[in-house]
């Protein structure tokens, strides 16, 4: 299965909801979507990946760029996590870096209301 999600567009935020892979054959598509995306606003995403199987070394590194891009237009990304990318994320100690939560709900609160 590859990679699938729905997005959200909310005033200060959007949020994506992930299902699949994110690995080497979804990354090219993920990190254009997600570039369109930022570009479009606001630029707070969330990303819900507590659905997503597997993450591998290109998944990592588009949720790293992706943090990267979000910081240029003065945004953040916080990304909901299971076990399986939690574990993945702090093999190579990212996990500060992609600020990492446990539910949407605690990700929304790490977002400041009338950001942009």
């Amino acid at each position: 299965m590859s990679l699938r999600g729905t997005r959200e567009v909310k005033d200060h935020y959007q949020l994506f909801r992930l299902t699949g892979l994110l690995d080497a054959f979804s990354e090219p598509t993920f990190r254009k979507v997600m570039d369109k995306c930022i570009e479009e606003g606001p630029g707070n995403l969330i990303l819900d990946l507590s659905k997503i199987d597997f993450v591998d070394s290109s998944g990592l590194g588009a949720l790293v760029q992706l943090v990267k891009k979000a910081q240029g237009v003065e945004g953040t990304v916080q990304i909901v996590t299971n076990a399986r990318v939690t574990q993945t994320v702090k093999l190579v100690r990212l996990e500060q870096f992609l600020s990492l939560q446990t539910s949407v709900d605690a990700a929304l609160a790490r977002i400041e209301p009338g950001a942009k």
